[in-house]
């Protein structure tokens, strides 16, 4: 008797998501190593699982149309593949991206929220300010410090063409 088609998409879903689960164990436990014993651990434990669940996912999308659903997300795993695997070349590279969308989240979202300044160049110089306070607070830096030492250095004639000084990750605050 044949399955139904969706059980075995669950199987197949299932099965790579254990797979991918057993690279995220792997970080879990490399998770602060200098970057040269994560790249060796990552060589040595990671890179075999990874080069098996290509060879599994190539099976999978002969199995699957890549008209569904399921077929659709192999498919997009299979045109992201060489991306995917730049943590096993440097021992620096996270294994995702999570942390950093997570720290510009609220700065995309305050930008967006801006469009309801009521003017459109308020909002655009909303969007503006706001980001410079969360580039600040992602920086460690204080912002109404930085904001008011950088107006004060604008207002005092800070030469436009060295502007990168007045940058958040460049604020020296006072003491």
């Amino acid at each position: 008797m044949r399955k139904n088609l969706y059980v075995i998409g669950s199987e197949i879903a299932a099965e790579g998501l254990r797979r991918i689960a057993e690279f995220y164990r792997i970080e879990t436990e490399i998770r602060g190593m200098g970057p040269g014993q994560r790249l060796s651990a990552r060589q040595t434990r990671t890179a075999p699982l990874v080069a098996e669940f290509g060879e599994w996912l190539q099976l999978q999308r002969r199995r699957v149309s890549a008209k569904s659903g399921l077929g659709e997300k192999l498919t997009y795993i299979h045109r992201q593949w060489d991306g995917l695997q730049t943590f096993l070349q440097d021992g620096r590279v996270e294994i995702d991206s999570n942390a950093v969308e997570n720290l510009i989240r609220p700065i995309a979202l305050t930008r967006k929220n801006a469009l309801f300044a009521g003017h459109d160049e308020g909002g655009r110089t909303w969007g503006r300010i706001a980001s410079l306070i969360a580039t600040a607070k992602i920086n460690g830096i204080e912002p109404f410090a930085y904001l008011k030492a950088t107006l004060e250095a604008i207002a005092a004639g800070h030469p436009a063409n060295r502007i990168d000084e007045l940058l958040p990750w460049n604020f020296k605050p006072s003491s």
